[in-house]
């Protein structure tokens, strides 16, 4: 894509940048397991991650490190208390000789430090899912062919699901609510290639005979009492130990006749301000402007204060440079470079660092749009003690007392006056 890229033969007038682009991120996390076509998958008891049945030994250990934390968190617990005051004690053969007795010890959530713990890991999973979804509601690069007709659809996963609910008469839901779509066709794609029925499951001995099966039963949807595609609906991951089913009777009132609502658990993503000339993030304003200043010599402070920069020009001037730098073009002299690091060191050799074009070169409206998605940098830009809010301070406009010494006379001469004076006669 344009915005992605950039090149060397653009001349200084052209503009790469067709959409807002996005900041670098730092992607963690272990890679997510791919499943094989040679067999059945089976998917994860505690996620939705899966593998063909001939690996079982690398799903046993997928399963040992999603659960290593809370393993991990019960360990030292042991170590610090007897396992008897955590778990209930089961004992078998109870009446049998004592050599022959077995004791369990049993572990859930009705211990409450156990249910604080579960609910942490659950919050946890529920912030990842979101993430997933929220890729995959972004993603351009979704292709995959149509169940019923074998269509190809590229783009996004949307074209894709809303043509099987129009033209099949299929539907498996609002896309923005389904998480990892893919694996979800993928696991329908082999019920159906195992002649199965999507809806009751049935086998039938050739695919003719299961599309008139489904044609004619209208079993062309998905059993909602199956809970093996509860991993694919992000309504399933909202609240620890309950199901869709259960979070959609519950009664809303109740959010509102709660008169004591805590949100001190809120818990909203730190918002990191990006630096203008490389990728150093930093949590708090005053980092970040010390970072651009002491590295790179850059002063936006100065710079506001030297030009008596309002708000919205400062929100132009933020913008204008994101984009010259992103395109590896000095903002002051207009000169292109290979790479970006060669323009920040043009910067510093030259001076330009500090040295803008003409205010008309980059105080245009096009800057007032963001160069980069949730630039935390605009955030941080306040107006002087002195001006008002807003883009056009009214301390610029002339009020001009209006000029009523004649009013009487035009009151008097209004065609309303005259009007209503015929009316009152005629009365």
């Amino acid at each position: 894509m344009a915005a992605q890229t950039h090149s060397t033969s653009l001349t200084a007038k052209q503009d790469c940048i067709l959409e807002p682009l996005c900041f670098p991120e730092h992607l963690c996390g272990s890679a997510s397991l791919t499943s094989s076509s040679d067999g059945h998958p089976v998917t994860c008891a505690l996620c939705s991650d899966s593998l063909p049945a001939s690996v079982k030994e690398q799903l046993l250990k997928h399963m040992v490190f999603v659960t290593y934390v809370y393993m991990l968190y019960w360990k030292k617990r042991f170590t610090e208390q007897p396992i008897t005051d955590f778990c209930s004690v089961i004992k078998t053969n109870s009446e049998g000789p004592v050599e022959q007795q077995e004791h369990y010890f049993l572990l859930c959530d009705a211990l409450p430090e156990d249910r604080i713990l579960r609910e942490q890991l659950q919050q946890r999973r529920l912030e990842e899912v979101l993430d997933q979804q929220q890729k995959e509601r972004d993603d351009t690069t979704f292709h995959h062919a149509c169940m019923f007709c074998n269509e190809e659809f590229n783009g996004n996963r949307s074209s894709l699901l809303n043509h099987m609910a129009k033209e099949h008469s299929f539907s498996i839901g609002l896309p923005d609510n389904i998480v990892y779509c893919n694996k979800f066709l993928h696991t329908l794609e082999w019920k159906l290639e195992n002649m199965q029925c999507l809806y009751c499951e049935k086998t039938f001995r050739d695919k003719t005979t299961l599309k008139d099966h489904m044609r004619k039963k209208q079993h062309r949807r998905i059993n909602a009492r199956n809970h093996d595609y509860d991993r694919f609906y992000v309504i399933n991951y909202l609240e620890l130990g309950k199901t869709w089913e259960e979070v959609q009777s519950e009664d809303d009132r109740e959010l509102f006749e709660d008169e004591d609502d805590d949100w001190s658990d809120w818990q909203a993503h730190p918002v990191c301000a990006v630096c203008l000339f490389c990728e150093q993030q930093a949590e708090t304003m005053e980092k970040i402007y010390t970072h651009m200043e002491e590295t790179h010599g850059f002063d936006l402070h100065k710079l506001k204060t030297d030009l008596s920069l309002k708000f919205y020009q400062q929100v132009k001037l933020v913008n204008y440079i994101r984009r010259e730098l992103h395109q590896c073009r000095c903002y002051c002299c207009q000169e292109r470079f290979e790479t970006k690091e060669e323009l920040v060191q043009h910067l510093g050799n030259t001076g330009h660092v500090m040295q803008l074009p003409e205010v008309s070169h980059w105080d245009q409206p096009q800057y007032y749009f963001p160069t980069y998605e949730n630039d935390a940098l605009l955030t941080a830009l306040s107006d002087s003690e002195s001006e008002p809010e807003g883009p056009n301070p009214s301390s610029e406009v002339p009020i001009i007392a209006e000029d009523i010494s004649n009013l009487k006379v035009i009151k008097q001469t209004s065609v309303l006056n005259k009007l209503l004076k015929d009316r009152g006669g005629s009365n």
